[in-house]
């Protein structure tokens, strides 16, 4: 039976919620070309949205591949998931649908394995659940591979080779999951994928195009669905077009995407719905109904800055030094205030070091530096653009490392200011016995999430950025236990550097300026007194020469004044 969408909505049903009974397996457009995909391509990748059908069109078609498998070539499926009850629950869909093929097939279950986890046909065809784990690959072989809700399987690159290891020669693999960020499997394969670096197919599933949910769909002229739902009363009749007199089954997608392309939104009472049910949460939305990686996971940055940045920050440097290593978008301007920043790693390790160099007068990026070198090296290389720049300079001693850095740049004699944490280096009125024996630099770990913090306030108000290496970075920047930080097997490097030099230009710029509107308060107060003094001064000074004329006391000074000479004094 080659026509694999025909048998399956000839032979299987699927349970209704809506209804409380078991139907014919209904197939859309989209669930169609999906299982054509399957039967076509051997790596298959699905993006999908939160109740698309595609785990139970994915077990239907698996089902089939087992009813109908010769014995002499029996199919193995493994299904792999992130926890054991999801995978369970696939094996699950599986056997329902394996016993709904009519008796003429042949198929039945073995008793030699016949569990939730691990079940066995008679022709020798096998179907086993398990969790993500080193050793779930042990033992077996697979024919077709499964991976669901990919996005959030807790793994390295190390497991995901070690199961395109397993696959048996011509197997396939079917990679089914909504977006979770910019995770290490899912979001790698898809991106992979677009650029032709493997032999995934995409089959790409969005909700607008099924007719379950589309029979009133309508168009908003918006950019936020979200603050459309919310604020209705805001958008006038013309920002929306209604799309309900078109048959579902039937609409031209290319009309809608037109509409989309000219910043129109798609809506309808099913989308309403769960977004009600979503607590109108623009994460969680973006993640189960939008399809998309940037903005569904705990980002740091929100979505549409992301986008902002890609589309008219993102640029080419100026220039390219050091091997590549180091880009200037800017050169330095005479009197703009500037402060370079030092991420140090051990230069063998994973992590890199990271030298940037902010604008503060312009809140702009000017200079970023990323490579593998020793302590020591960055700060002979910091020490140069610094200089160049003029640049105040903060380093980070979280780890160590940023100590050899930081001396050496004493050691260079670096003129141009170096933060010391805790310490008002722009008070010179004040005095600290002990600053000669601090390093200067700052504990990062201890103030993370201000200096975090800091940095995606200045990116909300305007600060721009224009290195691809940083935007990279901040894609993949996630809140893990309530803490910033980078996604597993990425990297945060540039993100830490940009920050501190914000945090510090910002915290020490502004005590600077305090201190100079202060001096000058008070020399303004000091010239005020003398001025008002002088001006209000009618006596006569007998010590000093009048000063607006040269020709002395009178006589009338003198007889005003007669009794500070006494009674031997001079007569008039």
């Amino acid at each position: 039976m080659r026509n694999t969408p025909y048998a399956l909505r000839t032979y299987l049903q699927t349970y209704d919620n809506t209804v409380s009974k078991y139907v014919p397996l209904d197939l859309f457009p989209d669930q169609i070309k999906l299982i054509e995909d399957f039967d076509k391509y051997n790596e298959n990748i699905a993006l999908k949205y939160r109740q698309a059908g595609v785990t139970t069109v994915t077990a239907a078609w698996a089902s089939k591949k087992l009813a109908f498998a010769k014995k002499t070539k029996p199919e193995k499926i493994l299904i792999i998931a992130n926890k054991l009850d999801t995978a369970v629950e696939m094996a699950n869909k599986i056997r329902s649908f394996t016993e709904q093929w009519p008796e003429w097939v042949g198929v039945d279950f073995s008793q030699e394995k016949n569990s939730q986890r691990h079940f066995k046909l008679n022709n020798d065809c096998e179907v086993k659940a398990v969790a993500t784990s080193k050793d779930a690959l042990r033992g077996y072989t697979p024919t077709i591979l499964i991976f669901d809700e990919a996005a959030y399987i807790e793994a390295d690159p190390d497991f995901w080779s070690a199961c395109m290891a397993s696959l048996s020669t011509g197997g396939k693999v079917i990679v089914v999951s909504t977006p979770n960020g910019y995770d290490p499997i899912y979001y790698e394969i898809y991106d992979q994928a677009l650029r032709g670096f493997n032999d995934f197919k995409i089959s790409e599933m969005y909700w607008y195009k099924d007719p379950r949910y589309t029979k009133d769909l309508y168009m908003v002229k918006t950019s936020d669905i979200v603050h459309y739902l919310l604020n209705r009363e805001d958008y006038p009749a013309d920002s929306i077009v209604n799309l309900h007199n078109e048959n579902p089954y039937e609409r031209d997608f290319d009309v809608v995407k037109d509409y989309i392309e000219q910043g129109y939104k798609p809506c309808s009472n099913w989308y309403e719905g769960m977004a009600k049910k979503l607590k109108f949460d623009k994460r969680r939305i973006s993640q189960e109904l939008e399809c998309n990686f940037l903005g569904s996971g705990d980002n740091v940055f929100d979505s549409n800055l992301m986008q902002d940045i890609a589309k008219n920050q993102i640029r080419d440097p100026q220039a390219k030094m050091m091997g590549g290593g180091l880009w200037i978008f800017k050169e330095p301007v005479q009197g703009h205030k500037y402060v370079i920043a030092c991420d140090v790693s051990r230069g063998d390790s994973e992590d890199f070091s990271c030298i940037q160099i902010i604008d503060f007068d312009e809140r702009e990026q000017v200079l970023e530096y990323v490579g593998k070198i020793p302590p020591d090296v960055l700060a002979e290389i910091a020490y140069k653009w610094g200089t160049m720049y003029n640049a105040y300079c903060v380093i980070d001693l979280t780890g160590g490392m940023g100590v050899s850095t930081a001396r050496k740049m004493q050691e260079l004699g670096y003129s141009c200011g170096m933060y010391i944490d805790n310490v008002d280096t722009t008070n010179k009125w004040k005095y600290d016995p002990k600053l000669n024996e601090k390093i200067p630099g700052i504990n990062f770990n201890n103030k993370r999430v201000q200096i975090i913090a800091a940095f995606e306030e200045a990116m909300r108000h305007g600060f721009k950025v224009y290195s691809q290496r940083l935007y990279n970075e901040m894609s993949t920047f996630v809140y893990i236990n309530g803490r910033p930080d980078h996604q597993k097997n990425h990297h945060d490097d540039c993100i830490m550097s940009i920050s501190m030099a914000i945090y510090v230009a910002e915290k020490s710029f502004q005590s600077l300026q305090k201190v100079v509107n202060q001096t000058k308060a008070m020399l303004n107060s000091w010239t005020s007194n003398v001025n008002e003094n002088k001006a209000s001064s009618d006596f006569f000074n007998p010590m000093v020469v009048n000063q607006n004329n040269n020709q002395g006391p009178s006589k009338s000074d003198y007889a005003k004044h007669a009794w500070l000479f006494g009674s031997g004094g001079r007569r008039f």
